[in-house]
């Protein structure tokens, strides 16, 4: 962070260059990610027939749905774990940038006076919100369940809420990862199609 500011001497460009830096360093683990839920998000019709088919029978309910991962060549797990394997580099940033005493009165553009206190007009979180809603929308889902769904669309507007107190440079960082994600996740998906 402090060389990226020796560059640009704005802490929240700064702060922009590195989240996407973190995001092209871990993308080869969040490849692999994207294209499991891609595989995953295919078979899911076939995967809802099984389970519809074999509600009465779990155990051949499990064989019918392990068979289908083989033949599709897809693994939930697959998705989860590069996902769990980069969590701590985010988190990391996450917590650097919630303590970092560098950001008290650093501005960085227009309204954004001090990256250390929140955004007073509020801009950050709901672009912050909003760009996680259409994440989820581009996000496969291997869920059927309607009520896990409905909560599940719920989860920007609580992030966004939650977000409306912390400090406006850990908002821009979760704001720029999760933008310079959704280009991710296109790319590979468009690849793979």
């Amino acid at each position: 962070l402090q060389y990226f500011f020796d560059m640009t001497q704005n802490y929240g460009i700064s702060i922009v260059i590195l989240t996407i830096l973190m995001r092209f360093l871990t993308f080869p683990l969040q490849y692999k990610s994207f294209k499991s839920m891609k595989k995953m998000q295919v078979i899911q019709p076939e995967l809802a027939k099984i389970k519809e088919k074999h509600k009465e029978n779990p155990q051949k309910m499990q064989q019918e749905t392990m068979a289908l991962f083989k033949k599709a060549g897809a693994n939930p797990l697959s998705g989860c774990l590069p996902m769990l394997a980069q969590m701590p580099v985010f988190f990391a940033f996450y917590q650097v940038l919630f303590t970092s005493v560098e950001l008290v009165g650093a501005p960085f553009y227009f309204w954004i006076s001090d990256l250390s206190v929140k955004d007073p007009y509020y801009v950050l979180p709901v672009l912050m919100g909003l760009a996680m809603f259409l994440n989820m929308k581009l996000t496969p889902t291997t869920t059927t369940d309607p009520a896990q769904k409905k909560m599940m669309m719920f989860m920007p507007v609580i992030f966004s809420v939650f977000m409306l107190n912390y400090p406006a440079g850990l908002t821009l960082y979760i704001l720029i990862s999760t933008v310079v994600g959704m280009a991710q996740q296109l790319f590979v998906y468009k690849k793979t199609a």
